[in-house]
């Protein structure tokens, strides 16, 4: 009777400590995937900058589009730092939040872009924008890794016997990284001349 408790007790303990490390694991797997995102943003942050700059010759009526996607940016930069330091639900909501004005912005600019046709032909301009449309891409493959991560945890602190031990070291659900604008969501409309 005594042995069988001790191999109880032994078996309990394993099994903690077994949860206990997947659940670091898979939390530190998160923290990676928002690192990889954050390198991303960081780069789209620098590209920004110049290609505004390198187009400020030719879009000069366009200056309040210029100043929207340049205070979008710095807003982004800003709840990135502070999403890095504290990674608090409410400071990566507002990351995200910003991230899709930042979108937006960058849209609207690449849309009134278009009209200017020696702008096109810049080749800075078109460098840039070629860098910028290859960094949204490993943004966008970032967030897709960063959600698989943030599910994969969430799912294992919410099962059990992982609820009580992630319940007991206060373990708490990651946020995906979602869209909220409800625009971006809708399927766009192509028409043909």
């Amino acid at each position: 009777m005594f042995i069988s408790i001790i191999f109880v007790a032994i078996f309990l303990c394993v099994l903690g400590v077994n949860i206990y490390n997947n659940i670091i694991t898979k939390k530190n797997f998160v923290k990676n995937c928002f690192s990889q995102i954050e390198v991303q943003l960081k780069r789209r942050y620098d590209l920004i900058p110049n290609l505004v700059e390198s187009t400020k010759g030719y879009m000069v009526h366009e200056k309040e589009t210029l100043e929207s996607v340049i205070k979008a940016r710095n807003q982004c930069l800003g709840f990135l730092e502070l999403a890095k330091k504290t990674n608090q639900k409410q400071d990566l909501s507002n990351l995200f939040q910003t991230e899709n004005s930042l979108l937006g912005a960058l849209s609207k600019f690449q849309m009134i872009s278009e009209s200017y046709p020696q702008l096109k032909a810049n080749e800075n301009f078109k460098m840039l924008m070629e860098e910028l449309s290859s960094t949204e891409n490993r943004v966008a493959f970032s967030r897709q890794a960063y959600n698989d991560g943030v599910t994969d945890y969430n799912t294992f602190i919410q099962k059990f016997p992982n609820s009580v031990f992630a319940a007991f070291f206060n373990f708490q659900p990651a946020s995906e990284f979602l869209i909220t604008n409800s625009q971006e969501r809708e399927v766009p409309v192509v028409k043909f001349g």
